[in-house]
């Protein structure tokens, strides 16, 4: 079977075989070679064949996604007795591919050829003829060593942090998603690192040198939104006193993130699906169609198929984003991570906060602290631990007193807003004022605090909340608190 014939086999066997995953570049010419590995790898991976070096280097070149491996044969053509050809072509994969794993699989296997193959950079020798089993194996140990070695390099440029099962399934993913030109939609809570999925995705694509950039759907003004995200010509409006590109454009071929998306406008959802399906676009006060290339990552705290079913979002770019799907875990999903974190961020702000240690009944309350506010939350506790008490044994009291201060914050900067004036004025004026419902919700706040910095024990949270226990259980049931 030819070159041609054996990657059309190649490429039917693949739509029956949806768990593939790693790409093998095999490259020998040998037809006989060729089809015996063929047998056993395709039922375990995807295979691209080339039967010479150049052919190989032109493969890639063409390849919208580089090979994991490449299995590759030093005798090749025009010179299958010597191995030039193979070094030549080891250097030329890893110049193009640098975290490329390459196994050299050929009969040429006196020492000095091992020691020089090895020393161009490739991972392993097998000689020829190899038992399938044992180059199985092998591939299948220098995959996983790549997986583990992109997961460090993510975790180094401090983007994910973080060993338990969850956070490993996001890792994965960042891995799985990043080369793909498919939108992804990362969800999760408030403060759980969604735009660091985004960041960690786009390091892990071929897009990683062009511009990564974000803009928050909920940070700008609805009437601005439009020209911040598409552009718009000089004078268009008031104020366009000069033209602006646009996010789409100054992304070029980067990753731009679309933070916040569950508070796009709806008048601008339409235009959101069109550049995702065609890359079409106008720049406000323009009729000239422009053509975005960037990779859209969106990312929301909002559950988007319950806005979809409130009429809030447009279901057809509901489903264009959410191709690719990452829900990011909160923090008490994670177990063990905390930890991890503490010493990421005593690490990270080491120039600016003396380090401090939990005694073990801090450490305990670490270990099973709900962390409400997940990441950011513990960031900002670490950093008042060490700004408050540098270089000091934490004990639980102390703990106990920021995680209460890091509570009652938060929560008291929402209440205090529903309880303002202004917005009960506002309420008022409009007719959409129920006294009822600001009651239940400010009842169901204090109950949550009290519970959250009373573990969930209800007869400590009813005598902090000055009320009788058998009360606070009936309230809590009818709030659905527990």
């Amino acid at each position: 079977m030819n070159e041609s014939g054996l990657n059309s086999e190649i490429e039917k066997g693949l739509g029956q075989k949806q768990q593939l995953q790693a790409t093998i570049l095999l490259v020998d010419d040998d037809p006989l070679i060729v089809e015996s590995l063929n047998y056993f790898l395709l039922k375990h991976y995807r295979v691209v064949v080339a039967d010479s070096r150049r052919k190989a280097t032109e493969l890639l070149a063409k390849m919208d996604e580089r090979p994991d491996i490449a299995l590759i044969d030093l005798g090749l053509p025009p010179c299958p007795h010597k191995p030039d050809e193979g070094f030549n072509l080891i250097r030329e994969l890893l110049a193009q591919s640098g975290d490329m794993k390459i196994l050299v699989l050929s009969g040429q296997d006196e020492d000095v050829n091992i020691q020089h193959a090895l020393t161009l950079g490739a991972v392993d020798f097998i000689a020829k003829p190899a038992d399938p089993q044992l180059l199985l194996a092998r591939l299948q140990h220098h995959l996983r060593l790549r997986q583990v070695e992109r997961q460090r390099a993510v975790q180094k440029d401090n983007f994910i942090i973080g060993q338990s099962a969850s956070i490993e399934v996001v890792m994965q993913q960042v891995q799985q998603f990043a080369d793909s030109p498919f939108p992804v939609l990362i969800q999760g809570e408030s403060g759980t690192g969604k735009e660091m999925v985004a960041k960690a995705i786009h390091e892990q694509s071929q897009r990683r040198t062009e511009p990564f950039m974000a803009i928050n759907c909920a940070a700008i003004a609805p009437d601005l939104l439009e020209a911040q995200l598409f552009g718009h010509r000089k004078g268009a409006f008031t104020g366009a006193n000069q033209e602006h590109k646009g996010f789409f454009i100054e992304a070029g071929q980067g990753t731009l993130l679309l933070d916040e998306i569950g508070e796009l406008p709806l008048a601008l959802q339409g235009k959101l699906l069109r550049v995702i399906e065609s890359g079409e676009f106008y720049r406000v006060g323009e009729t000239q169609q422009l053509t975005s290339r960037a990779r859209i990552v969106a990312a929301t705290n909002k559950v988007l198929r319950d806005e979809v079913a409130q009429g809030n979002f447009r279901a057809d770019l509901y489903h264009r984003l959410g191709i690719l799907n990452v829900n990011m875990p909160p923090l008490r999903e994670r177990n063990g991570d905390s930890f991890l974190l503490l010493d990421h961020f005593l690490t990270t702000y080491a120039d600016s906060l003396a380090p401090f240690v939990l005694d073990d009944d801090a450490g305990k309350l670490w270990a099973s602290y709900a962390f409400p506010g997940n990441v950011r939350e513990l960031r900002n506790i670490v950093i008042r631990l060490g700004t408050k008490f540098p270089g000091s044994t934490i004990t639980r009291a102390i703990l106990e007193g920021e995680m209460e201060m890091q509570l009652s914050a938060s929560e008291l900067s929402e209440t205090s807003q529903v309880l303002s004036d202004e917005f009960i004025k506002q309420r008022l004026v409009s007719g959409e004022f129920s006294l009822d419902d600001l009651l239940r919700e400010v009842e169901s706040r204090c109950i949550r605090i009290a519970l959250e910095i009373n573990n969930n024990k209800v007869s400590k949270a009813a005598d902090a909340l000055q009320v009788n226990r058998t009360t606070l259980y009936s309230r809590v049931q009818k709030l659905g608190k527990l």
